[in-house]
């Protein structure tokens, strides 16, 4: 008897295929995606049925194909899986709201693992409707005593099941491609689409005659059985021109939910570099998106890798995370992994650590800035390193500078440089009086620094080039001055009438001898709000605005300043105070142009 049926598909609309082909799916290359995750999902259950001794044929090859055909405006994908009868394919294909895989899963659900079986028939294959006018599925059974039946259908809710002919179990799904669609009928455009959602499916793909994926990648193995060579070999196949990685994480979890991946962390120096070369988030070997900033914490964003999970959820077409319980767990787990594998490496070997904190001190210090948990695992191998290049945990460095550097009120302040060369003078005044100066200078250690005066008790941090050394760290001690009242005013004058800069504010202090004889700073909390602005800031636009204002401090002790006042022309006095203030501006990288180059003919004449 010739078989032959028409019907229509049970669904609830007559318009259901225009929405699949405009709204369903982000982009329409996911047709492939969907169609050849199908074909290797069929194969995987033959494979599953055959382990459990439901299906007792030869299993022989099962690899998925591609092909395509460019005069017959066809592509086909062949798997050699399960196979679906005549009625399969109408509850299966025909019922749109079943999946093939629920009632697998039920029936085989004490057998195994339920979960790395579950098929994706239902919505998925109606993805090929985006590009396709008509598609036929032609099948056979892995069941014995059946036929091989073809389905077709053009895009309406009408379809044709009739008899056909194939060799051996499986399925063919041939798209008869569409005009607007004709795009995939290149050779090049289906091998970048197969390239980059299929690259790692756990089933041979076959396009051109060549195997064009990695079945088993390296995050699916288990870490103990893999080598340092073969983190970096696989590294490299993600990121072809890559430097190689610092180190990386295995992540492989299976309670409270299943996830797998690796994360690498690339050198990264003081830039928080837009990475191209994203973490990508595959849901069994499938590829679904590089966008994780839901999966992943935000300061984890720079790391590169793959992350594995069928328990991040998705919608209908996979294609967008959905923020739920789920995914704050698993991004919960991976801050856990990436804090505790730190803390190992950091014990394991504290020099290569110190060695490598250029590069690890970002991601350290932008995680304990943006999630408390996390700061609370890293502040015991955080890192500050001073100008000496001398390492100190937190603990350590708050001891080390304890005794020295707390002020009249029992405050311990911290010292700091954001440009170690350009800050010398600054920092050599400091050194003279015994007291440590860090090195802070990445683009992140303005937040950090406010994130750290919140957190530890009494102390602050100040910049070494924030005040005269004996304001930064009041001692309560006073230092005599040598001038009286009136030749301080007269000193003033001399000076404000050289700089001539309202935003420049002259103050005569009783500094020791040894000190420079006018130094340049910036008030510590205006500057550091203005840095913020720059940096974009929440709610301090108001400081970015506002002009920066100096104080000039001119060292009341110094023999050059007495100079000036032993000097009856007035034009004397400017030319030496000239002299002073351009070595100030010197010493705080603020002389430039014809006003560095005068200076230096200057100094050369004098020499």
């Amino acid at each position: 008897m010739t078989m032959q049926e028409k019907g229509n598909i049970s669904i609830h609309t007559e318009n259901i295929f225009p929405i699949i082909k405009k709204f369903l799916y982000s982009d329409h290359e996911i047709f492939l995606r969907e169609l050849v995750s199908n074909a290797v999902d069929a194969s995987q259950k033959i494979k599953r049925l055959a382990a459990i001794g439901e299906y007792a044929g030869e299993l022989g090859e099962l690899k998925v194909k591609v092909a395509f055909d460019k005069e017959a405006k066809t592509i086909t994908i062949s798997d050699a899986g399960l196979g679906m009868t005549a009625d399969e394919i109408k509850k299966y294909i025909n019922q749109i709201a079943f999946s093939g895989a629920t009632e697998f899963v039920e029936k085989y659900k004490d057998k195994g693992d339920e979960k790395a079986i579950i098929g994706h028939f239902g919505l998925g294959f109606y993805s090929a409707f985006m590009v396709a006018e008509r598609v036929d599925i032609i099948s056979q059974s892995y069941q014995e005593n059946t036929q091989p039946v073809k389905w077709t259908c053009d895009g309406s809710t009408e379809f044709e099941i009739t008899e056909a002919t194939r060799e051996g179990r499986g399925t063919d799904i041939v798209l008869h491609v569409a005009e607007d669609s004709v795009e995939f009928l290149e050779e090049f455009r289906i091998k970048q689409v197969l390239d980059k959602y299929c690259k790692f499916l756990p089933i041979e793909i076959e396009f051109q005659e060549k195997v064009i994926n990695n079945p088993t990648p390296i995050w699916a193995k288990s870490p103990s059985d893999l080598t340092d060579e073969d983190y970096l070999k696989f590294y490299e196949e993600l990121y072809p021109y890559s430097e190689k990685p610092l180190f990386w994480i295995h992540l492989n979890v299976d309670y409270p939910f299943n996830l797998t991946g690796i994360l690498y962390f690339p050198k990264v120096k003081n830039e928080l570099q837009l990475s191209r070369e994203k973490i990508q988030l595959y849901s069994r070997q499938v590829f679904i998106t590089d966008e994780v900033k839901d999966v992943v914490p935000e300061f984890l964003m720079l790391l590169h890798g793959v992350i594995d999970s069928p328990d991040i959820p998705l919608n209908v077409s996979r294609s967008f995370l959905q923020a739920d319980g789920n995914v704050k767990k698993i991004n919960s787990y991976i801050t856990k992994k990436v804090a505790d594998k730190l803390g190992e490496l950091f014990k394991a070997d504290r020099v290569g650590f110190e060695e490598k904190f250029d590069n690890i001190g970002l991601f350290v210090k932008y995680g304990m800035i943006s999630d408390d948990k996390f700061y609370e695992r890293a502040k015991d191998y955080c890192l500050f390193q001073n100008v000496d290049n001398k390492f100190f945990t937190l603990n350590e460095y708050a001891e080390f500078v304890q005794e020295n550097q707390t002020d009249k009120d029992g405050n311990v302040t911290y010292l700091y440089a954001s440009d170690v060369k350009g800050q010398d003078g600054f920092i050599q005044s400091a050194k003279k009086r015994g007291y440590d100066v860090l090195k802070l200078d990445t683009v992140l250690d303005n937040h950090f620094i406010n994130m750290l005066e919140s957190k530890l008790v009494k102390t602050n941090l100040k910049r070494v080039d924030a005040d005269t050394i004996e304001k930064l760290i009041d001692k309560g001690i006073a230092v005599d001055t040598i001038l009286s009242d009136s030749e301080k005013e007269t000193v003033k004058k001399v000076f404000e009438e050289v700089i001539n800069d309202t935003t420049k504010v002259v103050n005569l202090e009783a500094m020791p001898a040894d000190e420079m004889p006018a130094l340049i700073t910036q008030n510590e909390f205006m500057r550091r709000m203005s840095d913020m602005s720059r940096m974009g800031g929440g709610g301090m636009g108001m400081f970015g605005a506002m002009p920066n204002n100096y104080i000039v401090s001119v060292n009341a002790n110094h023999s050059s300043i007495s100079k000036i006042l032993h000097t009856a022309d007035a034009e004397e006095q400017k030319k030496l105070a000239k002299q002073i203030y351009d070595l100030a501006l010197l010493a705080q990288n603020m002389l430039t142009g014809a006003d560095l180059t005068a200076f230096i003919q200057r100094t050369a004449v004098n020499l």
